[in-house]
């Protein structure tokens, strides 16, 4: 198996705080895998030292065959990496930006001249490229640091929640962006928050308190969650919330609008007859067992309303 990322045992601590606990990574190359979980679990610290800005406490990392941290700086040139907030220059233009990226690079000259505008061109910023880069909306701003990130072609690409400010349409214009490069050759990791952009991965790895919780593909997640998914109708959800909450067997229940989602163990052999002997009869005709999704998975392997 061709591996880009292969990380055994890592670790970073600061101070007494175990910002990553002991995580073991695999990313094939060609895949877009990616971290999911909330602020401070870990991605940002993880991904700094897959990159060699960090140097682990613990544990072994290579990085598209180098050994990192030794190797970190044969590494650079290789990777592209697009941090959480834009940290290029507001006060030049979208192309001074790409120039002043690409010489970093070593890209002069005709080259640099042919590789910024072919950016340009592919992240739909020919209207803006005059344009001062502090100036520009968050969807702008989002595309230019894509475009900034991928300008020497790197064959491993990081992004470190890039999406967070950006609007639905934005963010959808910008994985199909993510889908082209990797059908162009590239790796990519990316971190988020949102379920529905892990779920465009091809593999995933959920984090919590600096640990790797579980991992694989988000079917494969969904599959083997360990607990079953129904959903309730009727009145008073948010009493009959309360009540369901208080047996060991339910792991969630959270309304999504008029219906009620409960997660209940799958120890639990029948959920949904086991769950209508728990119902009052005015919600039982609007119960029914629904197909899981990645915020179930979430919720069940990690301390959200976990028990």
């Amino acid at each position: 198996m061709d591996y880009v990322i292969e990380a055994r045992q890592l670790s970073r601590l600061f101070g007494k705080l175990r910002a990553v606990d002991k995580v073991d990574l695999q990313v094939r190359r060609g895949e877009i895998y990616g971290f999911l979980g909330p602020n401070g679990c870990g991605k940002s610290t993880t991904i700094r030292m897959l990159t060699g800005l960090l140097t682990p406490n613990e544990g072994s990392v290579r990085v598209l065959g180098l050994e990192l941290p030794r190797q970190a700086e044969a590494l650079r040139t290789r990777i592209g990496y697009m941090t959480q907030r834009f940290s290029l220059f507001g006060d030049l233009t979208v192309i001074e930006n790409l120039k002043f990226i690409a010489q970093i690079y070593g890209i002069v000259g005709k080259a640099e001249k042919h590789r910024v505008g072919e950016q340009i061109e592919t992240y739909g910023l020919s209207r803006h490229s005059m344009q001062m880069a502090g100036t520009m909306s968050g969807g702008q701003k989002q595309r230019l640091a894509l475009a900034a990130a991928t300008i020497h072609q790197p064959e491993l690409l990081f992004l470190d929640e890039p999406t967070s400010a950006v609007d639905p349409e934005n963010r959808r214009e910008f994985w199909e962006k993510l889908f082209d490069l990797c059908d162009q050759g590239a790796s990519i990791l990316v971190s988020t928050h949102y379920m529905d952009e892990a779920e465009r991965c091809h593999q995933l790895a959920i984090l919590e308190a600096g640990q790797k919780r579980v991992d694989g593909s988000p079917e494969e997640l969904m599959q083997s969650m360990g607990a079953n998914v129904l959903e309730v109708s009727g009145p008073d959800l948010r009493r009959l919330k309360r009540q369901l909450t208080a047996h060991e067997d339910i792991l969630s229940a959270a309304q999504l609008g008029t219906r009620l989602r409960v997660l209940i163990s799958d120890r639990i052999e029948l959920p949904a007859a086991w769950l209508a002997q728990r119902l009052p009869n005015a919600n039982r005709e609007g119960l029914q067992q629904v197909r899981p999704s990645l915020e179930d998975v979430f919720v069940s392997c990690t301390g959200v309303d976990r028990r």
